[in-house]
């Protein structure tokens, strides 16, 4: 076993534990199951930095795909979903989900210019991100049939099911905030105004 195929799999699996480790923390902060015994600040920096750990892991997968004789990946294969002639469909999965883990995790640093909205919008792609990587793992992943990193799966897809199904009940059950009126100049009638919710997590 040469030394390029060792860092093949073992920054993939890392790649994806982190990735896994990330989607997972961010639901947690967003379903608030630590309530207000730890600060936001420093579960949200976490999570961020669980994200970049992910990003530059599957950074070194991909040059070391392209380091690899046997499969003979090319630059193109890496980067173009459906180019790879090898297991075409886990490797474009496994392509999406580095684009889609790129822009979720790169739009923390550019929160302040695109607004909260946007960036939680862009958040949303870190399930779809989190569903190519877990796919692509176990169809492109030579450990799959490992029982720890067949646990790893299990355990993380379950996990990331189960909060988010929390996080869907919590804003299903979420009460509606009451519209308040808006001051009116004497002899007018006031004017309702909504309410401007204030979003949590992600």
């Amino acid at each position: 076993m040469n030394i390029e195929w060792i860092v093949i799999r073992g920054s993939g699996l890392v790649a994806y534990g982190l990735l896994a480790a990330s989607t997972i923390w961010g639901l947690i902060v967003s379903t608030k199951v630590f309530g207000r015994a730890v600060k936001a600040k420093p579960l949200t920096w976490f999570h961020e930095s669980l994200g970049l750990g992910a990003l530059i892991a599957t950074g070194v997968h991909m040059v070391a795909l392209t380091m690899d004789q046997y499969v003979e990946f090319g630059w193109i294969d890496v980067l173009v979903p459906g180019v790879a002639t090898w297991s075409p469909t886990a490797v474009a999965l496994g392509v999406t989900a580095f684009y889609g883990l790129a822009v979720v995790t790169l739009s923390f640093y550019v929160k302040g210019v695109i607004g909260q909205k946007a960036w939680r919008t862009i958040h949303f792609l870190a399930f779809g991100t989190f569903m190519s990587a877990l796919i692509h793992g176990i169809m492109a992943g030579t450990d799959t049939g490992h029982p720890l990193v067949s646990g790893m799966y299990i355990a993380s897809g379950v996990l990331v099911a189960g909060l988010l199904a929390v996080r869907v009940i919590q804003q299903r059950s979420a009460p509606e905030r009451p519209l308040r009126t808006r001051p009116a100049p004497a002899g007018q009638s006031a004017e309702p105004r909504a309410s401007v919710a204030a979003s949590a997590g992600e």
